[in-house]
This record gives structure tokens, C-alpha cells and sequence, in this order.
């Protein structure tokens, strides 16, 4: 025999709004975590759903590249030498960590062109003014 609870017969399953929302990301530990920190003094549902999923697109971009940068140097395994090397190398991502520092992860090794040497060329081309 079933229990008769609040809403009728049998207790429903709970479902998260993570699960709601087709996020892996914890809405809920967000929105909580939006609320403690005071950032606005009104904070609407849709706010931590939407910070989440851009959590969730960053995470995909970064391990993309990740990967890419892993296989570049043809590793099966990725470590933060490649974390740092895809985040680097492009254009919009190497803005979003700022003076941040990935443990164990080297520089990226940049020789200025002023540096390098000269590149000659076998023809040259002599412009005579008149």
C-alpha cells in the first residue's frame, strides 16, 4: 500500500533544476552562491541557469582546445602544459584568466620578429626614377 503524503498518493521524485535545464553545472549551488555574495539585491530565477550554461560553454571551449593542444604535441594525456597552450594561443580566451597562474605549467616561448633573422630573397628588384 502506498503512503498518502501531501500530494495525493505516492510522493513524487524530485528533479533538479540542473536536470531541468539539461546542464551538468550546479544551478542551485550557483544561485546559492549569487545570494550569498550580495552581487544584486534582486536576482531573478533565470540568472544562475544562465551564468551556468556559460560555465558549461567555457569548459567546453577550454577542453576543446585542450585537446587539440594535446594532440598537437602527440600526447594521449592532457596537463596543464596544454591547458596553458590552448588558452594562449587564442585570441578571445587569453583575455579571461588575467594574471592568473597554472601550476607546472611553463610559459608560452615567444621570439620577437626584431630577433629574427632576415630573410633574403634571390631576386631583387631594382626601381630606376626618372
Amino acid at each position: 500500500m502506498s503512503e498518502i503524503g501531501k500530494g495525493g498518493c505516492g510522493e513524487k521524485k524530485s528533479t533538479t533544476s540542473s536536470a531541468k535545464a539539461g546542464i551538468q553545472f550546479p544551478i542551485g549551488r550557483i544561485g546559492r552562491y549569487l545570494r550569498q555574495e550580495k552581487y544584486a539585491i534582486l536576482m531573478g530565477a533565470g540568472a544562475p541557469v544562465y551564468l551556468a550554461a556559460i560555465l558549461k560553454y567555457l569548459c567546453a571551449e577550454i577542453l576543446k582546445l585542450t585537446v587539440n593542444a594535446a594532440r598537437d604535441n602527440k600526447k594521449a594525456h592532457m596537463v596543464p602544459r596544454h591547458i596553458i597552450l590552448a588558452i594562449k594561443n587564442d585570441e578571445e580566451l587569453n583575455k579571461l584568466p588575467g594574471g592568473v597562474t597554472i601550476a607546472s605549467s611553463g610559459i608560452l616561448s615567444n621570439i620577437h620578429d626584431v630577433f629574427l633573422p632576415k630573410k633574403s630573397s634571390k631576386y631583387v628588384i631594382y626601381f630606376k626614377y626618372m
